[in-house]
Order: structure tokens, then sequence, then C-alpha cells
């Protein structure tokens, strides 16, 4: 069934009303799959943990994205620096976003007639500092036509999402971490709600990439979740990372932001909760240039109620759950990723994949994220000249992932079978450029391509 077109060449969907606990809703039919756009999970104040949302009033319209939350590329992309200047290129090109404060909401990927389908829940990457949940690769078309929901979740990022002060554990009991209990609401408000939608409230997959893989990873760490979900799947993430990017008891960071406070010269954190947007922003710019590890003060933090303790020592116990992974031949330190990717996967019996398919179109090779399009079957949704081998990898990694979702097995008929992770050298699936079949991760390319290749340029 093709989508109608109108006279100006654009889509036009037809809308569809569904009954939810918390009320109507309007979404839109796009010829394959029901959607529904910008639905509301919760509602929160500026620094201040989010509320659930449970009902509202007359017929809500979800048939365009919500805002997205404010963030620091929103007015400063950078464009002047290759990376931003290529991701931009790469996912957000051409789109025109939204933000605003009231952005915790799902979009939300249906298959017609679906009844106790198994359901997705995605959180997007961005390095905790940015990252929208209807970017370019962000569609659950492909995986509806397996069967399967899929919902991409906003959360809080940046200062927004991560700002820790002695105030808000005095008034909370915690610290820090909003964007992180975003994505567990986001979380709840599906298992409370997902039935209406046709989905089960037991087969829940997490599944995120880069620092959205890193939060599942984190809460896949807190036992106080145990039967929230039921799988997970980290892309570019997963393992313990490096000592100096491991999340800081919460105290400890409450100086810097107690140097934030100084720098943006407003009357405390009070002054933070009313300050314009543009001014906090100009702030994390003006930090940069003053310490050179503000970025590892937007992340989360050991708080004592999400991260309970220091990652070193939880992930000697992460919850027991059906894990795949995977990281690509030009990964964010390639090898690191892979090392740490593997000893993880092994321990914890998971499905990991090797993703070394050269995207076309310039030399940056399988980059950092460049497998979420062929994971969503979203490469037409690009501006690379993708061949049949990449459409080839693309239907299988749909099929296996869609597969996992529903039984936490990705093997099905056609598919190269996939074993899980085993063995001093682990084997995993290779996703090469001529075939997919159970290999090695090449951590000598994973080495020549970090040294020779580093971040993608434009």
């Amino acid at each position: 069934m093709s989508d109608p077109i109108d006279g100006k060449g654009e889509m036009r969907m037809k809308e569809l009303l569904l009954k939810t606990d918390c009320g109507m809703l309007k979404g839109c039919d796009n010829g394959s799959c029901s959607v529904f756009y910008g639905v509301p999970f919760a509602k929160a104040e500026r620094f201040a943990y989010a509320v659930p949302a449970k009902t509202w009033d007359g017929v809500l319209d979800a048939t365009k994205p919500g805002p997205a939350c404010p963030q620091n590329r929103a007015l400063h992309e950078h464009f002047e620096h290759p990376t931003r200047r290529f991701y931009h290129k790469e996912f957000r090109e051409g789109q025109v976003f939204a933000y605003g404060e009231d952005c915790l909401n799902l979009n939300l990927f249906v298959p017609k007639n679906a009844k106790d389908a198994p359901v997705i829940v995605f959180f997007y990457g961005g390095g905790f500092d940015s990252g929208i949940n209807w970017e370019s690769p962000f569609d659950g078309t492909a995986l509806a036509a397996h069967g399967v929901i899929t919902v991409f979740a906003n959360y809080r990022v940046g200062l927004l999402g991560y700002l820790t002060h002695e105030q808000i554990r005095k008034a909370t009991g915690r610290d820090g971490n909003f964007g992180l209990d975003d994505q567990l609401c986001a979380i709840k408000w599906v298992k409370a709600h997902i039935r209406a939608f046709g989905g089960d409230p037991d087969n829940i997959t997490l599944m995120g990439q880069s620092a959205g893989a890193i939060s599942i990873q984190y809460l896949c760490l807190n036992h106080d979740l145990e039967g929230l979900f039921r799988r997970a799947i980290m892309m570019s993430g997963a393992g313990l990372f490096p000592k100096f990017s491991l999340p800081k008891p919460a105290a400890d960071t409450h100086a810097y932001w107690e140097q934030f406070i100084e720098v943006a010269g407003v009357d405390g954190f009070e002054g933070l909760k009313t300050a314009p947007l543009d001014l906090l922003f100009d702030t994390v710019e003006k930090m940069k240039e003053i310490r050179n590890d503000a970025i590892y003060y937007t992340m989360p933090v050991v708080d004592g109620v999400l991260l309970k303790d220091g990652v070193d020592k939880l992930i000697q116990s992460p919850l027991a759950l059906d894990y795949l992974l995977g990281y690509t031949n030009n990964d964010m330190f390639a090898p690191v990723m892979a090392y740490i990717g593997n000893r993880f996967g092994r321990a914890n019996g998971a499905y990991i994949y090797y993703f070394d398919i050269n995207s076309p179109g310039d030399d940056n090779r399988a980059f950092h994220s460049c497998d979420l399009r062929y994971a969503f079957g979203t490469l037409n949704n690009g501006w690379r000249p993708y061949g049949a081998r990449d459409r080839e990898a693309s239907e299988q990694l749909v099929s296996y992932l869609a597969n996992f979702a529903a039984s936490g097995d990705p093997n099905g008929a056609a598919l190269p079978v996939w074993k899980k992770a085993g063995g001093l050298r682990t084997r995993v699936l290779h996703i090469a450029a001529d075939q997919t079949g159970m290999g090695h991760a090449h951590y000598c390319t994973m080495l020549k391509n970090m040294l020779t290749k580093g971040d993608p340029k434009a």
C-alpha cells in the first residue's frame, strides 16, 4: 500500500484513533504500520525529577513529533568542527527540530493488528549531551513489519539532564541523573500502558546506542529493576569503561556546578532554575574554555538510587537478562570498545556482532553509529549510495533484532547462525562486506582505523 501524496508533493498519512489508559490518541497510518508521535510519558520542572503522565484531556494529537530537550547544539552547532558537521549531515540535515523543556515524549511504531507484540524501547546516543528521538535513522517501520513495536524515547541531556547540587539532595534525598531517571520513567510508562497499543508488557527489550547503550548498561546494574524489562541491546557501549569516564559520586561533582553558577553570574541554584536557556548554554561554552574536563560533568553520577555504587563494582553482578551487543570497525576507540564488549559478552552469555562494512560515500570506514541505519532499515533516509550488500546486511540485522526481541534468540530461518560469545578469542557475528557469519573482530583493522581515521571527518 503506497502513501497518498498531496498537491505539494508531501506525504499525507491516514489518521487513526486509539483509546489508551491515559486518554484518546490521534495517530497516523504510514501505509505499513500505525505511528504515534510525541506521546507524553512524564513532565518535569527544570532540575527536578520527572512525574509520570497519567491522563490527558480530550484527544491528544500524536501525528507530529514532540519537542526535544534543549541542548547545546541548538544554539552552538559548531559547524566549524568536523565531527559536528559530519553528524549533522549524517542524521539531521534537512530536518527542523522543536526544542522545549516539556520534552519527555515517545514515538511509537506499531504493527497493524498488533496483539501481545514484543516491544523495543530505544534510547539515542549523543554523549549524554545531545540527541533527539526522531533523527533520520529512528523509524520503526521495518521492525513493525517483523511484528515488533518500537518506542523511541526523548530524555533530558546535558546540564538539564545531569546537573548536581546539594539543594537537590536536601530536597529529594538523591542528586543528579535526571536524564537516566527519565529513561526509567519511559520504561515504566511503556510497561504500564503498552497493552493498549497491542504490546506485551512482559516482553520489553531495551535498546540503545553509544550514550543510550551506556545508560541501559547502568540500568542493568540495578537489581531494584528486576522484572521491569527482559532483554538489552547495546550498540557501541557495553562493559567496564576506562576509569576516567566512570560515573563519579554525585558529591564529587558539586564543586564543578558551583563554579558553573559563578561563571553564569546567577543567584545560586535558584537562579539557575529561572535563568534563560541561552545564558545556561553560553555558560556551558565558557566552562569548556576554562576546564578541559567539562564534558565529564554532564554524565550520570553515582547517586545511591539508580547507581548505588561504583560501576566497577556493580558490573560484577548485572541483571540476569538476554544480552546482545555490537561495535564497528571504526567505533569510538574501537579496539577498546571491542575488548570491553567481548569481556562483558563472554561473562554474560551475550550475542555479539562486529560490524565491518565501510560506509559508502566517503572514507570514514564503519564509523561510530553507522550501524543505526542498518539496524532500523532506514538506509533510504540518508545521503549515502548504499548498494545491494548494504541492503542485504540491513535486512539481516533487522531480522536478528526482531527475533531477539521476540524470544531472546536472534536466529531464524534463512539467517546465518549466530552463536553466543564464548572462548578466550571471542567468536562474534562478523557482518562483513562480502557476507555475514561467525568469526572474530579484526583488532588490527580497528587499531589502524583508530590511529589513521579517528573521529569522522566531513
